[in-house]
């Protein structure tokens, strides 16, 4: 099973200097990757999971509905938000869906798995920070979906033939062909694969001038839309099933 997964969030880093990008042109930026990702799945027909970040549920009410409304999975990131911000928007996103939220993701700044049950999530996903040097510093990790004071708790997949994750940043950089070959062989051996990417990757950043580092911006833009382009014609071809992580899990 290919679980296939979009982290929904603003740019963080600092446009060029002499550059002004305010939060509205970032909003902007995110809501239009967001659409190309749509169109993609859309006309693949393969089924996808949305971490939204926590801060801008409230700003894409609209956007999320439209994803949810097409079938996808809508499920929350978390960058740096406390708590009680968790529990708003969870609120008033289940508010709004008119369902319930079932999963978390968490980078950087990790709420304890009791806290999170405490707010009625279901699942746990849980991801490293993903760099140039990120690829060589672990070389095994649990595989298995574990279940953990009543949460489930979702590992991130890695290739038990070239030990890489499948991570944003390995994706972004390895050839498509090298990739296939990795999913299709791993599927042979592991239950699922869980791929993520982040919406930001999709930005053109000649147009818009971020100062992010040079190896972040390969293949970016346009060259991640065909590399998605890929990857769902190479999974439909092969016949590999895809799933959201709430189904799949439950």
């Amino acid at each position: 099973m290919i679980l296939l997964t979009f982290n929904i969030a603003n740019i963080e880093s600092e446009p060029k200097k002499g550059i002004q990008i305010s939060n509205d042109e970032r909003l902007k930026i995110t809501e239009s990757n967001t659409k190309s990702l749509l169109r993609l799945l859309e006309i693949h027909d393969v089924k996808a999971s949305f971490f939204i970040e926590i801060s801008i549920v409230e700003n894409f009410q609209n956007l999320i509905k439209a994803i949810s409304s097409k079938g996808y999975e809508i499920a929350f990131y978390n960058k740096n938000s406390s708590l009680q911000k968790i529990e708003e928007a969870k609120k008033l996103t289940e508010n709004f869906l008119e369902k319930q939220v079932r999963g978390i993701r968490q980078k950087d700044f990790k709420h304890s798995q009791e806290s999170l049950k405490l707010l009625e999530f279901n699942y746990v996903s849980n991801i490293d920070n993903a760099n140039i040097l990120f690829p060589f510093k672990r070389l095994k990790r649990d595989t298995e979906i574990n279940e953990e004071n009543g949460l489930s708790i979702v590992p991130e997949s890695i290739s038990p033939y070239s030990q890489l994750p499948y991570n944003d940043f390995v994706f972004q950089i390895l050839p498509m062909k090298y990739y296939q070959n990795m999913v299709f062989e791993t599927l042979k051996n592991e239950d699922f694969v869980l791929i993520y990417l982040n919406s930001w990757q999709f930005t053109d950043f000649e147009r818009y001038q971020f100062d992010i580092p040079f190896y972040r911006k390969l293949f970016s833009g346009k060259k991640m839309e065909d590399k998605l382009d890929a990857l769902l014609t190479f999974v439909n071809e092969k016949e590999l099933a895809t799933s959201r992580m709430k189904d799949y899990i439950f």
